[in-house]
């Protein structure tokens, strides 16, 4: 009884072990687009009238969902490459690491160009498959 239990407890100790080291992986290499906003800002109303809806939906939104930040609550608390000027402000971050960012926006295909470029910076995330 005492062994079977104690092979028990192992494998349920190596289990929860892997499952933890697989979710600390998981977040620490998730991506954020980080949309800095003002209140008032027409260039603001521009990307939510031409992207925002179809944002989630997109491969790039997919990968990197998107976090908006209205710099009227104050500052964002992630750790920036350099000060924020314009709004908006698109921050792609990999964890809290900064990989690049878009300041301003002038159109959707501008916009969607420009994301297309960072995105290729970020760490790959296909898994590998293995065939026999």
């Amino acid at each position: 009884m005492f062994i079977t239990l104690g092979k028990t407890l192992v494998r349920l100790t190596l289990s929860i072990g892997l499952i933890g080291a697989n979710l600390a992986g998981f977040s620490a290499h998730a991506a954020e687009l980080v949309m800095i906003e003002r209140s008032g800002c027409s260039y603001c109303v521009k990307w939510d009238r031409e992207v925002a809806a179809i944002y989630s939906k997109s491969p790039e939104g997919q990968r990197a969902p998107l976090k908006r930040f209205n710099l009227d609550d104050g500052k964002p608390s992630l750790q920036l490459n350099a000060p924020l000027r314009y709004t908006p402000t698109f921050v792609l971050v990999d964890g809290t690491k900064e990989i690049g960012r878009i300041t301003g926006y002038m159109n959707d295909a501008m916009f969607w160009g420009l994301l297309g470029k960072l995105m290729e910076q970020l760490p790959s995330t296909t898994p590998t498959v293995v065939t026999r």
